[in-house]
């Protein structure tokens, strides 16, 4: 296959990428073309191939999906093979995901900002660690209310109602390791404790 083939083949590709990551983010048309400044019926052509993708209209949507433009063309990865994993903001707080495989155990690096000290409890499935890497952070499990500093850790079932947060006094850097109902870490070797 000539250059000119495998461009034409990846520009084909571009279409249902886009429209899959539309559908992944659970974003209209309509949204995406307020966001975006392109018309509906603009988009619509482009995700089902009838429209060329051009950078005029790849930019704004790289733009309004906080991806690299690499990302929705499908660009292949050359050169270097390090993994530079992408931080992004998630409820006003920035998440480094420190993990890459969708299923297992997850780990990610988030930043508290200083705001965020309103607390809003939830229940999901699974279970979870925090540690404190700066900052101090508050940690609330069903009626108990914790403040942890540098150093500290906390781990609980999220079936209980928890919210971590800011203390309000500065941000918060955390480690998170999230383990889906059934999965948690397994301390192998523990310190014991020294004898007189």
């Amino acid at each position: 296959m000539d250059d000119l083939s495998k461009i034409s083949a990846a520009l084909e590709l571009v279409g249902p990428r886009l429209k899959r990551i539309r559908a992944q983010r659970g974003v209209t048309l309509t949204d995406l073309s307020e966001r975006t400044g392109i018309s509906k019926s603009t988009l619509s052509r482009l995700e089902n191939g009838q429209r060329r993708p051009s950078l005029e209209l790849l930019l704004p949507l790289a733009h309004a999906y906080r991806v690299p433009l690499d990302d929705l063309v499908g660009a292949p990865e050359v050169g270097d093979p390090r993994i530079r994993l992408k931080p992004r903001q998630v409820n006003g707080r920035t998440v480094l995901p420190l993990t890459q495989q969708p299923n297992g155990v997850q780990a990610w690096k988030i930043v508290i900002p200083a705001g965020q000290s309103t607390p809003q409890p939830r229940v999901h499935d699974g279970y979870e660690w925090l540690y404190v890497l700066s900052g101090r952070m508050r940690l609330i499990l069903g009626d108990r209310d914790f403040v942890l500093g540098v150093g500290e850790a906390a781990e609980f079932d999220t079936q209980l109602p928890h919210w971590f947060g800011s203390t309000g006094e500065g941000p918060a850097e955390i480690l998170s390791i999230f383990g889906r109902p059934g999965e948690r870490m397994h301390v192998r070797a523990k310190s014991e404790p020294s004898r007189p």
